[in-house]
């Protein structure tokens, strides 16, 4: 084409309907692939997750899937070591270094973002999910000439749970319920990781909150090296998403930390409280002396109700009584046998209950015991462990404290902090303590 402006025009007008039509295009494709994720016949990846493998013919068909035990093995082990042991993702690679096993892009040296991303891949469960995650412009400003060409101008952003699209459901490579674990766990390892708290170490970092308003507050220091707790209501609405500012205090944080350790050693020193309110809130005084009187009376209301019965039916044959009305005393009788035998069954679970009772008192005891030694001479790791270990929240208004302490009632308690079983029991799974 020349120079000539009506050629220019014309070449114009060319390009602009070439780029509405590729929108078109791209547009169309993408609402077509998001139609067959909604009925189940498109895969959301370009190539399979670590696990797994894919008809090679058919490599986006759901149908095509299928579990590679050599990976799952893989995925299966690192979800159990950091459920159960207390690993850390370095951990975690140095054993699958050391045990020879190769990345998922056939790596010999594993990434810590491999393994997150493997960790918390909702997939392994079965359900596979798409849009799970979008792209915006890097959040990042980088100087051009250190950034590699190949890096990419843009930030992935996880979408929230409810813009996900279920596509179908593949082979699950572990439980439910042990990646509701990893997930507490990973959550609670973010929000106390010392990455986040490098300046100052603070005994109680991460479990303060403000008993006004009831958001969480953060440790600052002023130009005299003075160590404050501040809510986060106090700052512009841009960081604390209040509308309101709120009128809290700042909490001076050495009298806070003192009073926070010494109340939790004397709640080990002199465990019988924690026994004694165990039992009241699961309803077991003042129960243990009329019990045997309860089950004696049960046995003779039993004894008497089939007393009833025999003499209906002696009744009956004898001729005294006619069938209809048999029928009817009978049913009455045996529905007022069924509730005693249910009050029985009950008197019997709460028995059983109170010797648990016991158990967990004495385990409580127990710990109470082992820990009790070492609180004089704990250091300042160990006795925030303690911390973290045994209490759940410090609620701080203007003029009072309020101590949430928890005690682990059996060993499996004592691996985890009490706000990763709090999680789990947000999660819904089965067979948590807190």
């Amino acid at each position: 084409m020349s120079r000539d402006p009506h050629d220019q025009r014309l070449l114009q007008i060319r390009g602009a309907v070439a780029e509405y039509e590729r929108s078109l295009i791209s547009d169309r494709l993408r609402r077509g692939r998001q139609r067959k994720r909604e009925a189940g016949l498109l895969l959301p990846w370009k190539r399979p997750l670590s696990g797994y493998r894919m008809d090679p013919d058919h490599a986006r068909d759901p149908a095509g899937v299928r579990v590679e035990e050599t990976e799952a093995a893989v995925v299966r082990d690192l979800f159990v070591w950091y459920a159960e042991d207390d690993c850390r993702f370095f951990e975690l690679a140095r054993r699958l270094d050391r045990l020879g096993m190769v990345s998922p892009l056939g790596r010999k040296h594993w990434n810590l973002n491999t393994i997150h991303n493997l960790l918390t891949n909702p997939t392994d469960t079965g359900p596979v999910y798409a849009n799970r995650w979008h792209r915006i412009g890097t959040r990042k400003r980088r100087a051009a000439i250190l950034v590699p060409q190949h890096r990419s101008a843009y930030t992935r952003v996880n979408a929230p749970r409810q813009e996900w699209t279920f596509v179908t459901t593949v082979p699950a490579l572990v439980s439910q319920e042990v990646y509701d674990r990893v997930q507490a766990k990973l959550s609670v390892n973010r929000a106390f990781a010392q990455r986040n708290h490098t300046r100052n170490d603070y005994l109680r970092r991460a479990l303060v909150s403000c008993g006004v308003c009831g958001l969480a507050c953060r440790g600052i220091r002023n130009s005299q090296g003075d160590q404050y707790d501040r809510c986060v209501g106090k700052r512009a609405p841009v960081f604390s998403r209040q509308e309101e500012h709120w009128p809290a205090r700042l909490s001076p944080a050495g009298p806070l930390e003192e009073v926070v350790w010494k109340d939790l050693c004397d709640l080990l020193t002199h465990p019988e409280p924690i026994a004694h309110a165990w039992q009241r809130t699961q309803g077991g005084h003042g129960l243990p002396q009329e019990r045997p009187s309860r089950q004696q009376g049960l046995r003779r209301a039993h004894s008497s109700l089939s007393q009833q019965l025999d003499r209906l039916t002696e009744a009956y044959r004898s001729g005294v009584m006619p069938l209809a009305e048999y029928w009817r005393r009978r049913a009455d009788t045996e529905q007022r046998q069924q509730a005693r035998e249910e009050q029985q069954r009950q008197l019997h679970q709460h028995t059983d209950r109170q010797n648990e009772l016991a158990g967990l008192a004495q385990s409580i005891e127990g710990f109470c015991q082992r820990i009790r030694p070492g609180l004089e001479p704990a250091r300042f790791a160990q006795k925030r462990q303690l911390v973290e270990l045994l209490i759940a929240r410090l609620l701080v208004t203007n003029t009072e404290i309020e101590i949430r302490s928890v005690i682990p009632i059996s060993p499996a308690g004592e691996k985890n902090h009490f706000s990763q079983w709090r999680s789990l029991c947000r999660a819904g799974s089965p067979n948590r303590e807190t």
